[in-house]
């Protein structure tokens, strides 16, 4: 009797979603804009905006728009911004990651002149810099050509003491080399810079889904593929090896990547963990979305606000975001 008492028509559910109001007053998860981080590239070899063709909407930057850029994200309240750079020279070993006159040093320099206020951070990896596009170090095994693990973690220390020397608030090491988290705390301990927060690509899958951003930051791997040190997309439970292992090594914050492909990653590593978790969107995402809505199949801004809150639903507390400063308009608005 009690059972047939609390349904319907007692219980009516919709009587919560009558009104924008009422669905705003039980909305269970909201994005901020200080939620958003915007991923940017610095091409030192330009000195005007290159339109990146897979990603509509996306430019490379020349150095010199960086305080500009800083000062409209600043303005317009996003999180942060992330900073990937493009050098003029490439070689085997990525040689130039570790100039300190590189386009990332000197961007982070010139942001954070323009605006105190605003979190940088940097990727630290070496793929933009090698020629072959792998994410470090080349050597020969009975495999074949591979990357170094130990060798290539060496210029990633290096990059990441010189990335907080330019003022970067924080180091986002990308590459998915073993043991690169503790020996990037190590050295950024050694140097002084102790508050220097390391957000860890921890979870990084050999995602189909990166291809525009290979074309964003010119590391198309010349040769076979990442799969041999980004994860396996089959594999969840080794997702929360990878977390916990840069977890113990040091890191401040955890990432996944990619972000919509791997809700119940993200949701996961989120039950497992209670350092902040943030996601990625990927390119590939980015320009789904985009070519979507040119074609006239989704409401551009509805869908692109969906999609970043089911990425804050599964469990995401910061979103990695190309569209970043839209969403925010949006959600300011």
């Amino acid at each position: 009797m009690m059972r047939a008492m609390l349904g319907f028509p007692h219980v009516r559910l919709r009587r919560l979603r009558a009104t924008p109001a009422l669905r705003a007053l039980v909305r269970e998860t909201t994005l901020s804009p200080s939620q958003l981080i915007l991923p940017l590239f610095f091409n030192e070899a330009i000195d005007a905006p290159r339109p990146i063709e897979s990603m509509p909407g996306v430019s490379q930057l020349p150095v010199s728009m960086a305080a500009e850029v800083a000062r409209q994200a600043s303005k317009r309240g996003i999180g942060g911004v992330i900073l990937f750079g493009l050098p003029k020279t490439k070689d085997a070993k990525g040689s130039s990651a570790c100039d300190p006159n590189g386009p990332v040093c000197r961007a982070v320099a010139s942001m954070k002149e323009a605006t105190a206020d605003l979190i940088v951070m940097t990727d630290v990896c070496v793929d933009e810099y090698t020629d072959h596009g792998h994410c470090g170090v080349l050597h020969q095994t009975r495999r074949g050509l591979e990357v170094d693990n130990d060798a290539t973690v060496n210029i990633l220390s290096q990059m990441a003491v010189l990335h907080a020397r330019a003022g970067a608030d924080i180091i986002a090491p990308s590459d998915m080399m073993d043991g690169r988290v503790g020996a990037i705390r190590t050295a950024l301990d050694g140097e002084g810079f102790t508050q220097t927060i390391i957000m860890s690509y921890a979870v990084k899958y050999a995602s189909s889904f990166y291809g525009p951003f290979r074309e964003a930051a010119d590391c198309a791997p010349q040769f076979g593929d990442r799969a041999g040190y980004q994860m396996d997309p089959a594999n969840a439970r080794e997702a929360l090896r990878e977390a916990a292992l840069d977890e113990n090594e040091g890191a401040d914050i955890l990432m996944v990547k990619p972000a919509l492909s791997y809700l119940d990653v993200i949701a996961k590593v989120r039950a497992s963990s209670a350092l902040p978790l943030a996601a990625y969107s990927v390119s590939g995402e980015y320009a789904m979305l985009e070519a979507a809505a040119r074609a006239g199949m989704i409401v551009r801004e509805r869908a692109i606000l969906e999609v970043l809150t089911s990425i804050k639903r599964a469990g995401a507390d910061m979103i990695l975001t190309y569209h970043a400063i839209e969403a925010a308009e949006w959600l300011n608005a």
